[in-house]
Order: structure tokens, then sequence, then C-alpha cells
């Protein structure tokens, strides 16, 4: 017999020990060290079925592309997330804190891909089968094809799969089901990682497409072992606040499409509705300019989004100056308040400077440092920055201003919302038109003389 090695697993980043550890030498948490046993599985069989994906050896050029062919959701946004639809076989985790949308969203898409007469199997394992009713009724996502189950057994799902064989599996939650080969706690990671390794190998073997909803923990990843995100082909985010009710799917990994794109959606009464024009969540609505307040353009995936930045700088009245950013890069905003100093001669040191993106949403885009450069000087100098003006480029330590990819398309944005000027690099990696509307600049001192005039 081989005997089960004692390991202990840090549940924040997935850090392996062979000892307990009080801090964590990977992430820096304390007390996140939990012990688990590894446990050998039968490589073929679980619990009395038998898989076999033992296929010798062929040309890539041989494999039959037709059994590869994605099937929509039905959701426009969860399609652009996926990569254009499901993959068969794929493995799909989706986290999020709790009461954020996870259930809806997966009852939403299995609602619609049963309505197109294909079987779909929930099993949940923390809501009773009246629970979910009730819930499908509320959102009105009511079908034949729609099955539900409340079962915590891993083994049980799989065998209620090979009976039903439906086109799609969704299981909520991979934390509260339990492997009945293995003597491991409910939730704990040994459970966790031989369960979600029954359903991806299940997965692969059958080819029906699988979605595990996930906990997180408070630093906002999914709980439990961080392999558990390497096994699984996608990893993906519900992300939003309770004061407001826009929610945004992004992907932190995807096998089969960009890691790039977001899903938008609207929280409601009857469930999350998709969010068409984003102008809707990231531009206020009003004709009131105030200072602090510019228009930048981002790109998210393909898509690109008129955002609003704005900024506040005020004399502070403690020894240190605080500085609160929500939505761009912390350390991106240091820079900029930098090149601030050093090229335009401001002094920022005794101010607070406070940083937010309109709608909550997170920016790692160097192309919208133009608009935090002039909402942060707009701010500082109490200049208002008429909203029929937007920002778009990366600033250079030395004050230039860099060119930007996609800048067409953050152009076409910025028109479609009818602005009437707009600001970029002097010098572009694309070829635009130079016209009334358009005006390029080499450096931060160039465009705060051409703003003087606006």
């Amino acid at each position: 017999m081989v005997k089960n090695r004692i390991k202990f697993l840090c549940n924040e980043c997935g850090f392996e020990s062979t000892k307990w550890l009080g801090k964590c030498p990977s992430c820096g948490q304390w007390n996140t060290f939990v012990e688990y046993k590894e446990t050998r599985v039968s490589k073929n069989k679980f619990n009395g079925f038998e898989f076999s994906n033992s296929i010798p050896p062929q040309s890539i050029t041989e494999i039959e592309k037709d059994n590869l062919k994605r099937s929509l959701t039905g959701i426009y946004e969860f399609d652009r997330v996926l990569g254009g639809g499901i993959v068969p076989g794929s493995v799909v985790l989706i986290g999020g804190e709790p009461g954020i949308g996870k259930s809806t969203l997966l009852m939403q898409m299995a609602y619609y891909i049963a309505n197109n007469g294909a079987k779909v199997l929930y099993s949940s394992s923390e809501e009773s089968v009246q629970q979910l009713s009730l819930r499908a009724n509320r959102l009105d996502v009511v079908n034949d094809d729609l099955l539900v189950c409340a079962e915590y057994s891993v083994d049980k799902i799989i065998e209620y799969c090979e009976n039903i064989k439906p086109s799609l599996l969704i299981v909520d939650s991979i934390q509260t089901i339990f492997d009945a080969d293995s003597e491991a706690q409910q939730g704990s990671v040994n459970s966790i990682k031989l369960c979600a390794s029954k359903l991806i190998k299940y997965a692969k073997t059958s080819g029906i497409p699988i979605f595990i909803i996930g906990h997180v923990t408070k630093g906002g990843i999914v709980a439990g072992p961080k392999i558990l995100e390497h096994m699984v082909d996608s990893v993906m985010y519900l992300e939003g606040s309770s004061n407001h009710d826009f929610r945004i799917l992004r992907n932190a990994k995807n096998r089969f499409g960009s890691t790039d794109e977001i899903g938008l959606f609207e929280m409601s009464s009857s469930g999350l509705k998709e969010v068409k024009d984003p102008g809707e969540i990231f531009l206020t609505k009003g004709e009131i300019d105030i200072s602090g307040s510019v228009l930048g353009s981002t790109i998210e995936g393909s898509r690109p989004i008129a955002i609003e930045i704005q900024a506040i700088a005020s004399e502070t009245k403690y020894g240190i100056p605080q500085r609160s950013i929500n939505g761009p890069d912390y350390k991106r905003v240091n820079t900029i308040i930098a090149v601030l100093e050093k090229r335009l001669h401001l002094f920022l040191g005794n101010q607070d400077i406070f940083i937010n993106a309109v709608g909550g949403i997170r920016i790692n885009d160097p192309g919208i440092d133009l608009a935090i450069f002039m909402a942060i000087y707009s701010s500082y100098s109490n200049k208002i920055i008429p909203k029929n003006n937007v920002f778009i480029g990366e600033i250079g330590l030395g004050g230039e201003i860099r060119a930007v990819s996609g800048i067409k398309r953050r152009i076409e944005e910025a028109r479609r919302f009818g602005i009437n000027k707009i600001f970029i690099p002097y010098y572009s990696r694309e070829e635009i038109k130079n016209s009334g509307k358009i005006i390029k600049c080499k450096s931060v001192n160039d465009l705060v003389e051409c703003v003087k005039y606006v």
C-alpha cells in the first residue's frame, strides 16, 4: 500500500509546504495553512463507472473540427467573455462574492440553452429543489428541459449525468459537495481537489461542458487550493458592489479565448440584464461641468469604452497626504503625480488626491494615463474641462505622450457620444486623419497649453 502523504497548503494562494507555517512565504498571509492528505484515486473508475480516454496519437489535421463547435449560451455578454460560446468538454469555474448573482446568471443561461431543446442539469448542494423552483419562477426561466437536483455527492451527480445525458452540467458549488471514495471532510482542500478532478475527467471523457460555482476568500479569489484554477479551462469572476446595480463578468483565465473581454450586466428584480451600451455605466448623465472631471477612453478586449475619470486635489490637514484610488492602478497614478510635479513644476506634496473611475471598473490600460493626468491638473488648478473633450494616450516619465493601441476604435467610440475635441498622441501607430476635432500633442506641456484655450 502507498502511504498518504501529509502536506500543508495555503488557502489564499495555494502554496504547499511539508510543515505548518504561521505566515505564508508566498502571499504573506497569516494562519492560512491547512493540513490535507494526498490520496490515490482510480485512474479509470469513479464509483462503478468506467471512463477511458486512451486514444492513440494522431495527426492534429485529422481531428474532426465539428466536435469542437461552440454552442451559444443565449446571453451575448456571456458568450463574449467565453470567447464565442461554450466549448464541448470544457470546465468553467465562476467565482464572486455571496449574493453577487453567480447562481442567477447560470440559471438564466441554463434556461436559454434548455429553451433551444437541449437538456441542462442544475445540481445545487446549497439550495433545495423547492428553493431552486422558486428562484426559477421569480426569474421566469421555467422549462421542461431544465432539470434540477439537490445533491451533495459528486459520484451521484456523475451518475445522474450518465442517465440523463444533458448538454450542460452546472454544479453549485464546489465547496459544498463531497467525494464518497475519500475520507476528506466536505469543503476541505483535499475534498475540493478530488471532486474537481472527477468532474473535470468526466467532462473530458463525455464531452459535456461543466460550469462550477466557487466561493471566494476575503482576498477575492476562489476559496480552496490554487491548483483548482490551473485544473479548469476557464476562471471567471463576477464583480460588483452593493452600491451599484451593475455587474462585470471578467476573465482570469481562458484556454479558448481572450482574457481581456468583459461582460456587462445590470441586476434587476427579474435577474441580470445585458448592458449593450457601456456609456450608461461609465459616463455621468447631465450637463454640469465641474473641475476634476475628465473623459477618457479604454479598451477591454475588443470593446472600446468611454469612461469618466474624477479627481479631487485638496490641501491636506494631516502630516502625510492621502492617496485614494478607485479603478486605475495605484502605482501608475503615483507615477503620473510625479510627472505632474517634475514636468509642470506643481507642488502636490501637500495635497490629498482622490481618484475615481465612474462605475467602479478596474483599469490597467495605459491609454487612460492622459485622462488621469488632466483630471488631477483640472482639480488642482480649478480649471473646468468641458465634457465635449476626451483624452487618449500614455504618459512617459519624461512627460512625453506615447501612442496606444486601438486609437481608431477609441476615437470612433468618443465620436459616438458627440465629443467634439479628441486629444491624442502626436505620433500614432495607426494612420489618423488630422482634422479640426483631433488635437495631437507631443508632451504634457503641449497638452496643458492646448487645454488653456478649451
